[in-house]
């Protein structure tokens, strides 16, 4: 049972102990906090906060707890109810909005839940603003609103239609070469959301899309990160449906990821790549990825003639860093795609559209797009910490030991070899110290992971 505060929001599990886990109490003093920060940033008569949550089980408790905390502050709230952490984005500026709240704890499992935290142009908070927060909720000095002046709670539901009318009137989703290609696909939308609004999106665009998983109930039906390991099931379903590809996003509908016409994944780190060569080949520019992600994408924007960079890992990191280098496509390898011609933020109604959309064009197999592109394999692993570990000191030690290659030090450790690479760092959203790797063979990535978890293993003395 654990509660971590960082730029990533408040996330927790639900039930246990007040201030160790995200507890009722919890909720209601991190939605004060926000509250404090949106009308200290806009100093005006009357603030609108937009809230909507993914199904998770204790979704509308949390979601119940947050709103009516705002509107004891004098906050009017729009709840978009079931909805997804993209179409909550796009809603805070159309509805003129000061902020917006997504119930959600992403990928982690049931009990789980967060709040993730918006500025008025629906993005997430930078790390002196999320710090400003975690300030106002310690000081626990709220100022709430008399009887007259309390907020009010308006429902709006129809966000989804109009987050997937924003995406189809995108310029660069073609939506009459994806009709006419008559693609089926299968859906996992693990229980949440995303079973509500993918298969509406792909229904807009002429797709038959079978469903897997799509009750939004809340109770996931396997680990809900969108990893091979967990998508056995949809893997069978492909196969057994003759379909095109199938597609599978975490309970937010953020992150993206494929799956071949044989069952095979296409990679998660590879739907980012896929889509910015699609982007890429009718708007040339730069990109940007996080420094977990791989070099695919580096070598994709090379050859359409652009220049990629890292960021510390972290959607506001990332979309600083667009930002800065004026990118037309980037994103996270977990599947994450921020197209800034839609919005800045991680939305896997824009890459499903955008994926659609290059496959219908280029003609060609899911398996074949995957094997057009420069193949690299990736590790993903992680070591469970305990308060006893001195994370920042076992990261010192290791890029001591490995001062002689290229160094980067901006989000925890990442050792650039010739061929290879491994990055160390502290998640902000688990207890763990995650441990990628990438090389030229999974062999190679695995052995290189598993180096480097003994070496950390010995450091730490675990």
């Amino acid at each position: 049972m654990t509660l971590i505060k960082s730029i990533s929001g408040i996330r927790g599990t639900i039930g246990g102990a007040v201030g160790d886990n995200l507890t009722p109490l919890d909720a209601v003093k991190f939605a004060a906090a926000y509250g404090t920060w949106v009308k200290e940033q806009r100093n005006k008569n009357s603030h609108k906060v937009i809230v909507g949550r993914d199904a998770r089980i204790s979704g509308e408790m949390i979601q119940s707890l947050v709103m009516n905390t705002l509107v004891g502050m004098g906050i009017d709230v729009v709840d978009l109810g079931l909805s997804t952490t993209p179409t909550v984005e796009i809603a805070v500026p159309l509805e003129h909005a000061d902020g917006g709240i997504i119930l959600t704890a992403s990928h982690n499992p049931k009990e789980w839940n967060a709040l993730k935290l918006l500025n008025a142009k629906g993005e997430f908070l930078n790390a002196a603003e999320g710090a400003k927060i975690l300030e106002f909720a310690q000081a626990d000095s709220v100022q709430f609103a008399d009887v007259d002046s309390l907020g009010t709670i308006t429902i709006n539901d129809a966000y989804i239609d109009i987050h997937i009318d924003e995406v189809l009137d995108l310029p660069l989703v073609n939506v009459d070469a994806i009709k006419e290609a008559k693609f089926k696909v299968v859906v996992d939308g693990v229980n949440s959301t995303g079973g509500l609004a993918i298969p509406l999106l792909l229904e807009r665009l002429g797709v038959e899309a079978v469903k897997l998983y799509c009750e939004p109930n809340g109770h996931f039906p396997h680990n809900p990160e969108p990893l091979k390991e967990h998508l056995t099931d949809l893997s069978e379903a492909v196969v057994k449906e003759h379909a095109d590809f199938g597609i599978v996003v975490d309970p937010d509908v953020d992150r993206l990821a494929f799956m071949d016409e044989n069952g095979e994944m296409f990679g998660e780190e590879y739907t980012l790549v896929a889509c910015a060569d699609y982007v890429l080949s009718k708007t040339p520019g730069n990109t940007v990825s996080n420094m977990s992600s791989t070099r695919a994408l580096r070598d994709i924007t090379e050859k359409h003639g652009g220049t990629y960079e890292a960021s510390a890992v972290g959607e506001v990191n990332v979309v600083t860093l667009m930002k800065q280098n004026n990118v037309v496509i980037g994103g996270e390898g977990n599947g994450g795609i921020i197209y800034p011609a839609s919005h800045y933020g991680r939305d896997a109604f824009v890459g499903v559209a955008l994926f659609l959309s290059l496959l219908a064009e280029k003609k060609m197999s899911v398996s074949a797009l995957k094997a057009s592109y420069p193949q690299y394999y990736m590790s993903k692993n992680k070591i469970a910490l305990t308060p006893q570990l001195d994370v920042d000191g076992i990261l010192k030690t290791m890029a001591d030991k490995y001062a002689s290659e290229k160094i980067t030090t901006i989000d925890g450790v990442k050792i650039d070899f010739p061929t290879n690479w491994v990055h160390l760092r502290k998640s902000n959203t688990e207890p763990i110290i995650r441990i990628y790797t990438e090389a030229g063979s999974q062999a190679e990535a695995d052995a290189l992971a598993n180096r480097f978890i003994s070496e950390i293993s010995e450091v730490a003395g675990l």
